[in-house]
């Protein structure tokens, strides 16, 4: 069953609940579903929404992936697709597509994503895609595993960096809060 807008609104709600100060940032997101927005589409410019994992390894450091396209060290994730049934569900299927770790070797954390970023997306012409937005939930997950064969199409190289590594303020106080 595909994730619908009342499953993003209310990850997104409980989201705020553990987070209100994010309220303002985030209102826009609200706003789209308000308007009817398919969050879960790709096809929606205004902005959709993706999943994210950020993978712990037994040592606390964190999976980055080497993105061909955007050429950035980023961390696992991407577009839902129709199959995915939660936001959480989609980001353990893309962190599995992504670094060939099994999905069963991962453990989530917590049902609530640890992180929503809003980010933009520069326009690529070669899939007729206009710059847009992409909503990324977030989620924490923890394993023992290594890295698999990698999704060469997408990814390049993956490495295990320290919580400090990560680019995001708020996201990398996070992630070591509740890694402690």
């Amino acid at each position: 069953m595909a994730i619908t807008a009342d499953h993003i609104r209310t990850i997104l709600t409980a989201y705020l609940d553990e987070h209100p100060d994010e309220k303002p940032t985030l209102a826009p997101v609200l706003h789209l579903l308000d308007e009817g927005a398919d969050l879960a589409s790709r096809k929606e410019f205004r902005g959709h929404a993706t999943a994210g994992a950020v993978l712990a390894g037994p040592d606390g450091r964190i999976l980055h992936i080497h993105h061909l396209a955007l050429d950035k060290w980023l961390l696992p994730g991407g577009h839902l697709e129709a199959d995915d049934s939660t936001l959480l569900d989609a980001a353990r299927r893309e962190l599995a597509e992504e670094t060939g770790i099994p999905a069963d070797t991962v453990a989530s954390v917590d049902d609530t994503p640890l992180h929503i970023d809003v980010h933009p997306i520069p326009a690529n012409q070669a899939k007729s895609e206009p710059g847009h937005q992409h909503i990324d939930f977030r989620f924490l997950f923890r394993t023992t595993a290594e890295v698999g064969e990698l999704q060469t199409e997408e990814v390049t190289d993956a490495a295990w960096r320290t919580v400090e590594t990560l680019h995001d303020e708020r996201l990398k106080r996070r992630v070591a809060a509740a890694l402690r």
